[in-house]
Protein backbone atom coordinates (compact mmCIF):
# COMPACT_ATOMS: atom_id res chain seq x y z
CA UNK A 1 0.00 0.00 0.00
CA UNK A 2 1.40 3.44 -0.92
CA UNK A 3 0.28 6.74 1.48
CA UNK A 4 1.05 10.24 -0.39
CA UNK A 5 1.43 13.07 2.24
CA UNK A 6 1.09 16.32 1.45
CA UNK A 7 2.30 18.46 4.26
CA UNK A 8 2.22 22.83 3.72
CA UNK A 9 3.54 25.58 6.17
CA UNK A 10 0.87 27.87 7.61
CA UNK A 11 1.16 31.26 6.80
CA UNK A 12 -0.55 32.83 10.06
CA UNK A 13 -2.88 36.41 10.46
CA UNK A 14 -5.87 37.78 12.29
CA UNK A 15 -7.98 34.92 10.28
CA UNK A 16 -5.91 31.54 10.83
CA UNK A 17 -5.71 33.01 14.63
CA UNK A 18 -9.49 33.49 14.59
CA UNK A 19 -9.82 29.87 13.47
CA UNK A 20 -7.36 28.25 16.24
CA UNK A 21 -9.40 30.61 19.05
CA UNK A 22 -13.13 28.68 17.73
CA UNK A 23 -12.41 25.50 16.77
CA UNK A 24 -9.22 24.51 19.08
CA UNK A 25 -6.61 23.51 16.47
CA UNK A 26 -3.82 22.24 18.08
CA UNK A 27 -1.07 22.46 15.38
CA UNK A 28 -0.91 26.00 13.90
CA UNK A 29 2.48 25.66 11.89
CA UNK A 30 1.67 23.41 9.34
CA UNK A 31 -1.23 21.57 7.31
CA UNK A 32 -1.09 17.55 5.80
CA UNK A 33 -3.10 15.52 4.12
CA UNK A 34 -2.48 11.57 3.81
CA UNK A 35 -4.40 10.06 0.74
CA UNK A 36 -3.88 5.79 0.36
CA UNK A 37 -3.81 3.76 -2.91
CA UNK A 38 -2.44 0.89 -3.77
CA UNK A 39 -2.62 -0.15 -7.46
CA UNK A 40 0.03 -2.51 -7.42
CA UNK A 41 -1.90 -5.60 -8.73
CA UNK A 42 -2.34 -3.64 -11.71
CA UNK A 43 0.87 -4.82 -12.62
CA UNK A 44 -0.23 -8.30 -12.86
CA UNK A 45 -2.78 -8.87 -15.49
CA UNK A 46 -3.76 -7.41 -18.60
CA UNK A 47 -5.81 -4.03 -18.33
CA UNK A 48 -7.33 -1.24 -21.02
CA UNK A 49 -9.51 1.21 -18.53
CA UNK A 50 -9.03 1.84 -15.15
CA UNK A 51 -10.97 4.48 -12.89
CA UNK A 52 -10.21 6.32 -9.70
CA UNK A 53 -13.46 7.47 -8.16
CA UNK A 54 -14.50 9.41 -5.04
CA UNK A 55 -16.27 12.50 -3.64
CA UNK A 56 -14.18 16.14 -4.38
CA UNK A 57 -10.87 16.05 -1.99
CA UNK A 58 -10.66 12.60 -1.49
CA UNK A 59 -7.32 12.44 -3.26
CA UNK A 60 -8.24 11.76 -6.93
CA UNK A 61 -5.92 14.18 -8.68
CA UNK A 62 -3.18 13.28 -6.01
CA UNK A 63 -2.82 9.77 -6.99
CA UNK A 64 -3.18 10.98 -10.56
CA UNK A 65 -0.74 13.06 -10.57
CA UNK A 66 1.66 10.37 -8.73
CA UNK A 67 1.48 8.28 -11.54
CA UNK A 68 2.86 10.53 -14.31
CA UNK A 69 2.55 13.56 -16.27
CA UNK A 70 -1.86 14.20 -17.04
CA UNK A 71 -2.28 13.75 -20.53
CA UNK A 72 -2.65 17.22 -22.37
CA UNK A 73 -4.80 18.69 -25.42
CA UNK A 74 -3.61 21.44 -27.39
CA UNK A 75 -6.49 23.27 -29.88
CA UNK A 76 -5.06 26.13 -31.86
CA UNK A 77 -8.29 28.29 -32.23
CA UNK A 78 -7.77 29.67 -35.97
CA UNK A 79 -7.71 25.89 -37.48
CA UNK A 80 -10.83 23.87 -37.97
CA UNK A 81 -11.06 20.94 -35.71
CA UNK A 82 -10.18 18.45 -37.42
CA UNK A 83 -6.68 19.98 -38.38
CA UNK A 84 -5.75 19.84 -35.06
CA UNK A 85 -5.04 16.23 -35.86
CA UNK A 86 -2.34 17.22 -38.13
CA UNK A 87 -0.05 14.20 -36.86
CA UNK A 88 -2.49 11.71 -38.78
CA UNK A 89 -3.50 11.11 -42.28
CA UNK A 90 -6.88 12.92 -42.89
CA UNK A 91 -8.86 9.54 -43.30
CA UNK A 92 -7.64 8.63 -39.96
CA UNK A 93 -8.28 12.13 -38.10
CA UNK A 94 -11.79 11.60 -39.30
CA UNK A 95 -11.46 8.04 -37.92
CA UNK A 96 -10.58 9.08 -34.69
CA UNK A 97 -13.18 11.53 -34.16
CA UNK A 98 -15.55 8.97 -35.50
CA UNK A 99 -14.71 6.29 -33.17
CA UNK A 100 -14.91 8.54 -29.83
CA UNK A 101 -18.07 9.34 -30.95
CA UNK A 102 -17.70 13.07 -33.00
CA UNK A 103 -19.01 12.00 -36.04
CA UNK A 104 -20.88 15.26 -37.24
CA UNK A 105 -19.15 16.11 -39.91
CA UNK A 106 -19.59 20.17 -39.59
CA UNK A 107 -18.35 19.87 -36.19
CA UNK A 108 -15.06 19.17 -37.67
CA UNK A 109 -15.27 21.83 -39.72
CA UNK A 110 -15.77 24.10 -36.94
CA UNK A 111 -12.91 25.58 -34.94
CA UNK A 112 -12.66 24.07 -31.14
CA UNK A 113 -13.95 27.93 -29.18
CA UNK A 114 -17.40 26.83 -31.31
CA UNK A 115 -17.94 24.06 -30.32
CA UNK A 116 -20.85 22.53 -27.50
CA UNK A 117 -19.34 21.56 -24.35
CA UNK A 118 -20.03 18.29 -25.11
CA UNK A 119 -18.42 18.76 -28.11
CA UNK A 120 -15.26 19.97 -26.97
CA UNK A 121 -14.64 17.33 -24.47
CA UNK A 122 -14.91 14.80 -27.33
CA UNK A 123 -12.66 16.57 -29.03
CA UNK A 124 -9.79 16.71 -26.04
CA UNK A 125 -10.81 12.96 -25.28
CA UNK A 126 -9.86 11.98 -28.51
CA UNK A 127 -6.93 14.70 -29.04
CA UNK A 128 -5.08 13.10 -25.64
CA UNK A 129 -5.86 9.65 -26.93
CA UNK A 130 -4.93 9.65 -30.26
CA UNK A 131 -1.93 11.72 -29.15
CA UNK A 132 -0.29 9.05 -26.99
CA UNK A 133 2.76 7.07 -27.67
CA UNK A 134 2.78 3.47 -28.06
CA UNK A 135 2.33 1.93 -24.27
CA UNK A 136 2.00 5.34 -22.74
CA UNK A 137 -0.81 5.43 -20.00
CA UNK A 138 -3.14 8.11 -20.51
CA UNK A 139 -4.07 10.23 -17.32
CA UNK A 140 -6.96 11.85 -17.20
CA UNK A 141 -8.19 14.14 -14.46
CA UNK A 142 -12.21 15.15 -13.76
CA UNK A 143 -13.66 13.02 -16.54
CA UNK A 144 -17.38 14.07 -17.21
CA UNK A 145 -16.99 16.77 -14.79
CA UNK A 146 -18.59 19.52 -17.22
CA UNK A 147 -21.25 17.86 -19.22
CA UNK A 148 -24.64 16.13 -18.89
CA UNK A 149 -24.66 13.02 -17.33
CA UNK A 150 -26.93 11.07 -20.09
CA UNK A 151 -24.07 13.17 -22.60
CA UNK A 152 -21.06 11.38 -19.71
CA UNK A 153 -22.51 7.98 -20.13
CA UNK A 154 -22.92 8.50 -24.44
CA UNK A 155 -19.28 9.67 -24.04
CA UNK A 156 -18.05 6.65 -22.34
CA UNK A 157 -19.53 4.20 -24.19
CA UNK A 158 -18.15 5.58 -27.41
CA UNK A 159 -14.69 5.91 -25.40
CA UNK A 160 -14.51 2.54 -23.57
CA UNK A 161 -15.17 0.90 -27.42
CA UNK A 162 -12.35 3.01 -28.91
CA UNK A 163 -9.82 2.10 -26.35
CA UNK A 164 -10.32 -1.41 -26.12
CA UNK A 165 -9.74 -1.76 -30.14
CA UNK A 166 -6.70 -0.12 -30.09
CA UNK A 167 -5.78 -2.12 -27.08
CA UNK A 168 -4.71 1.26 -25.36
CA UNK A 169 -4.49 2.02 -21.72
CA UNK A 170 -6.11 4.98 -20.01
CA UNK A 171 -6.86 5.58 -15.89
CA UNK A 172 -10.21 8.06 -15.61
CA UNK A 173 -10.46 10.39 -12.04
CA UNK A 174 -14.04 11.05 -11.50
CA UNK A 175 -16.19 11.98 -8.91
CA UNK A 176 -19.38 10.63 -10.79
CA UNK A 177 -19.99 7.08 -10.35
CA UNK A 178 -22.83 6.28 -13.25
CA UNK A 179 -20.49 6.28 -15.76
CA UNK A 180 -19.17 3.08 -14.56
CA UNK A 181 -21.54 0.95 -16.58
CA UNK A 182 -20.92 3.00 -19.74
CA UNK A 183 -16.86 2.44 -18.99
CA UNK A 184 -17.06 -1.06 -17.52
CA UNK A 185 -13.71 -0.08 -16.41
CA UNK A 186 -11.35 -3.85 -15.61
CA UNK A 187 -10.18 -1.95 -12.40
CA UNK A 188 -11.25 0.72 -9.87
CA UNK A 189 -9.89 2.31 -7.17
CA UNK A 190 -11.02 4.92 -4.23
CA UNK A 191 -8.66 5.88 -1.74
CA UNK A 192 -12.31 6.19 0.61
CA UNK A 193 -12.60 2.54 0.39
CA UNK A 194 -10.31 -0.36 1.67
CA UNK A 195 -7.09 2.24 2.24
CA UNK A 196 -7.64 2.73 -1.73
CA UNK A 197 -7.24 -0.88 -2.84
CA UNK A 198 -7.69 -2.21 -6.64
CA UNK A 199 -10.78 -3.76 -6.65
CA UNK A 200 -10.96 -6.06 -10.33
CA UNK A 201 -13.67 -6.81 -12.88
CA UNK A 202 -17.57 -5.98 -11.67
CA UNK A 203 -18.27 -3.86 -14.42
CA UNK A 204 -16.98 -6.16 -17.03
CA UNK A 205 -19.29 -9.40 -16.26
CA UNK A 206 -22.32 -6.78 -16.38
CA UNK A 207 -22.59 -5.91 -20.20
CA UNK A 208 -24.10 -3.17 -22.00
CA UNK A 209 -26.57 -0.82 -20.25
CA UNK A 210 -29.74 -0.73 -21.62
CA UNK A 211 -31.14 2.17 -23.79
CA UNK A 212 -34.58 3.15 -24.06
CA UNK A 213 -35.65 5.37 -26.67
CA UNK A 214 -39.17 7.24 -27.21
CA UNK A 215 -40.36 7.35 -30.88
CA UNK A 216 -42.84 9.73 -32.12
CA UNK A 217 -44.23 10.92 -35.30
CA UNK A 218 -43.40 14.60 -35.73
CA UNK A 219 -43.56 17.37 -38.35
CA UNK A 220 -41.34 18.39 -41.16
CA UNK A 221 -40.15 21.32 -39.31
CA UNK A 222 -38.71 19.32 -36.56
CA UNK A 223 -35.96 18.93 -39.25
CA UNK A 224 -34.63 22.20 -37.86
CA UNK A 225 -33.34 21.26 -35.25
CA UNK A 226 -31.03 18.61 -36.76
CA UNK A 227 -30.00 19.82 -39.72
CA UNK A 228 -27.04 21.33 -39.10
CA UNK A 229 -25.51 18.53 -38.31
CA UNK A 230 -25.93 16.53 -41.27
CA UNK A 231 -23.19 16.59 -44.11
CA UNK A 232 -25.78 16.91 -46.75
CA UNK A 233 -28.05 19.79 -48.20
CA UNK A 234 -30.39 21.11 -45.48
CA UNK A 235 -33.25 21.23 -47.75
CA UNK A 236 -35.84 17.97 -46.53
CA UNK A 237 -39.09 18.23 -48.13
CA UNK A 238 -42.67 17.90 -46.35
CA UNK A 239 -43.84 15.33 -48.23
CA UNK A 240 -41.46 12.96 -46.23
CA UNK A 241 -41.92 11.18 -43.05
CA UNK A 242 -40.25 12.27 -39.91
CA UNK A 243 -39.52 9.93 -36.82
CA UNK A 244 -37.91 11.69 -33.74
CA UNK A 245 -35.79 9.80 -31.14
CA UNK A 246 -35.76 11.25 -27.21
CA UNK A 247 -34.03 9.57 -24.73
CA UNK A 248 -35.25 10.58 -20.84
CA UNK A 249 -37.18 13.53 -22.08
CA UNK A 250 -34.86 14.50 -24.37
CA UNK A 251 -34.45 14.73 -27.90
CA UNK A 252 -31.08 13.21 -29.38
CA UNK A 253 -32.01 11.48 -33.09
CA UNK A 254 -34.04 11.50 -36.23
CA UNK A 255 -34.95 9.27 -39.33
CA UNK A 256 -36.58 10.69 -42.25
CA UNK A 257 -37.55 8.54 -44.82
CA UNK A 258 -39.31 9.04 -48.44
CA UNK A 259 -41.15 6.95 -51.10
CA UNK A 260 -38.72 6.20 -53.99
CA UNK A 261 -39.48 8.15 -57.47
CA UNK A 262 -42.19 6.39 -59.00
CA UNK A 263 -41.56 3.24 -61.18
CA UNK A 264 -38.02 2.81 -59.85
CA UNK A 265 -39.11 0.23 -57.61
CA UNK A 266 -42.27 -0.92 -56.92
CA UNK A 267 -42.79 0.15 -52.73
CA UNK A 268 -39.39 1.21 -52.61
CA UNK A 269 -38.55 3.75 -49.89
CA UNK A 270 -35.09 4.94 -49.05
CA UNK A 271 -33.74 6.31 -46.00
CA UNK A 272 -33.38 10.36 -46.59
CA UNK A 273 -31.32 11.38 -43.37
CA UNK A 274 -30.31 10.06 -40.06
CA UNK A 275 -28.80 12.39 -37.58
CA UNK A 276 -27.92 11.92 -34.04
CA UNK A 277 -26.96 14.90 -32.31
CA UNK A 278 -23.61 15.25 -31.50
CA UNK A 279 -23.18 14.63 -27.92
CA UNK A 280 -24.84 10.94 -27.96
CA UNK A 281 -22.95 9.75 -30.98
CA UNK A 282 -20.82 6.70 -30.44
CA UNK A 283 -22.93 4.64 -29.07
CA UNK A 284 -24.42 3.21 -32.24
CA UNK A 285 -27.65 4.62 -31.99
CA UNK A 286 -27.67 6.15 -35.76
CA UNK A 287 -27.69 2.27 -36.94
CA UNK A 288 -30.38 1.03 -34.63
CA UNK A 289 -32.75 3.65 -35.54
CA UNK A 290 -32.33 3.22 -39.24
CA UNK A 291 -33.06 -0.36 -38.39
CA UNK A 292 -36.02 0.50 -36.69
CA UNK A 293 -37.04 2.75 -39.03
CA UNK A 294 -36.44 0.31 -41.79
CA UNK A 295 -38.22 -2.49 -40.17
CA UNK A 296 -41.51 -0.91 -39.66
CA UNK A 297 -41.42 0.23 -43.25
CA UNK A 298 -40.78 -3.47 -44.37
CA UNK A 299 -43.78 -4.73 -41.76
CA UNK A 300 -45.94 -2.30 -44.53
CA UNK A 301 -44.91 -4.53 -47.64
CA UNK A 302 -42.03 -1.90 -48.32
CA UNK A 303 -38.64 -2.17 -49.87
CA UNK A 304 -36.10 0.27 -48.16
CA UNK A 305 -33.03 1.41 -49.50
CA UNK A 306 -29.92 3.46 -47.77
CA UNK A 307 -26.86 5.49 -48.98
CA UNK A 308 -24.45 7.02 -47.18
CA UNK A 309 -21.15 8.57 -46.99
CA UNK A 310 -20.91 8.01 -43.30
CA UNK A 311 -17.69 5.60 -42.68
CA UNK A 312 -19.13 4.64 -39.50
CA UNK A 313 -23.03 4.06 -40.21
CA UNK A 314 -21.49 2.70 -44.14
CA UNK A 315 -18.98 0.06 -42.25
CA UNK A 316 -21.78 -0.87 -40.20
CA UNK A 317 -24.24 -2.15 -42.60
CA UNK A 318 -21.74 -3.91 -45.00
CA UNK A 319 -20.99 -6.08 -41.44
CA UNK A 320 -24.45 -6.10 -40.84
CA UNK A 321 -26.64 -9.32 -41.72
CA UNK A 322 -29.42 -7.13 -42.30
CA UNK A 323 -27.99 -4.81 -44.73
CA UNK A 324 -27.42 -6.65 -48.58
CA UNK A 325 -25.17 -4.30 -50.88
CA UNK A 326 -27.06 -2.65 -54.24
CA UNK A 327 -25.33 -2.96 -57.71
CA UNK A 328 -24.02 0.61 -57.17
CA UNK A 329 -22.48 0.26 -53.71
CA UNK A 330 -18.90 1.84 -53.29
CA UNK A 331 -19.03 2.54 -56.62
CA UNK A 332 -18.14 6.07 -58.15
CA UNK A 333 -21.08 7.14 -60.63
CA UNK A 334 -19.90 9.45 -63.36
CA UNK A 335 -23.49 9.91 -64.86
CA UNK A 336 -23.55 12.56 -67.77
CA UNK A 337 -25.04 15.80 -65.63
CA UNK A 338 -24.76 19.80 -65.88
CA UNK A 339 -25.67 19.88 -62.46
CA UNK A 340 -22.14 20.57 -60.71
CA UNK A 341 -23.99 19.81 -57.38
CA UNK A 342 -25.07 16.61 -58.30
CA UNK A 343 -21.77 15.73 -60.32
CA UNK A 344 -20.10 16.36 -57.44
CA UNK A 345 -22.82 14.49 -55.05
CA UNK A 346 -22.13 11.17 -57.46
CA UNK A 347 -18.49 11.61 -57.82
CA UNK A 348 -18.18 9.72 -54.26
CA UNK A 349 -18.33 6.11 -53.58
CA UNK A 350 -21.05 5.75 -51.28
CA UNK A 351 -22.26 2.80 -49.13
CA UNK A 352 -25.76 1.93 -50.87
CA UNK A 353 -27.78 -1.18 -49.50
CA UNK A 354 -31.16 -2.33 -49.22
CA UNK A 355 -32.43 -3.97 -45.56
CA UNK A 356 -33.51 -7.29 -45.80
CA UNK A 357 -33.93 -7.83 -42.21
CA UNK A 358 -37.25 -8.70 -40.37
CA UNK A 359 -40.39 -6.49 -40.06
CA UNK A 360 -41.59 -4.83 -36.52
CA UNK A 361 -45.12 -4.80 -35.54
CA UNK A 362 -47.28 -2.80 -33.50
CA UNK A 363 -45.59 0.69 -34.63
CA UNK A 364 -47.80 0.64 -37.33
CA UNK A 365 -49.49 4.43 -36.21
CA UNK A 366 -46.01 6.23 -36.94
CA UNK A 367 -46.17 5.72 -40.47
CA UNK A 368 -49.77 7.23 -40.14
CA UNK A 369 -50.46 10.69 -41.32
CA UNK A 370 -48.96 13.16 -38.82
CA UNK A 371 -52.44 14.93 -37.76
CA UNK A 372 -53.11 11.26 -36.77
CA UNK A 373 -49.89 10.60 -34.59
CA UNK A 374 -49.01 12.17 -31.85
CA UNK A 375 -48.00 9.39 -28.84
CA UNK A 376 -44.41 8.58 -28.51
CA UNK A 377 -43.85 5.06 -28.31
CA UNK A 378 -40.91 3.48 -26.33
CA UNK A 379 -37.99 1.68 -28.46
CA UNK A 380 -35.49 -0.43 -26.35
CA UNK A 381 -32.24 -0.30 -28.36
CA UNK A 382 -30.21 -2.38 -26.43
Amino acid sequence: MGTIKLKSSIKNDDYTNYVYEAFDIQNKEETEVEVSFNLSEAKNFDWNIGIIYGSSGSGKTTILKRMGKLSESIFDYEKPLISNFDWLEPKDATLLLTSMGLSSVPTWLRPFHLLSNGEQYRAELAYKVGNAKDGEVILVDEYTSVVDRDVAKAMSFALQKYIRKTNKRIILASCHYDIMEWLMPDWTCSPQKNEGSLERGQWLRQGKPQIELQVSRVEADTWNFFKKHHYLTEKCSKGFGYLLFEWNGKPIGICVYKPQPTGAVPNGYGLSRTVVLPDFQGMGIGSKISEFTASILINEGKRVFTKTVNPALGEYREASAVFRPTSKNRKIRKDANTDKMVKTRLSRASYCHEYIGQGISGYEELLKPIKEMREAKSLTLF
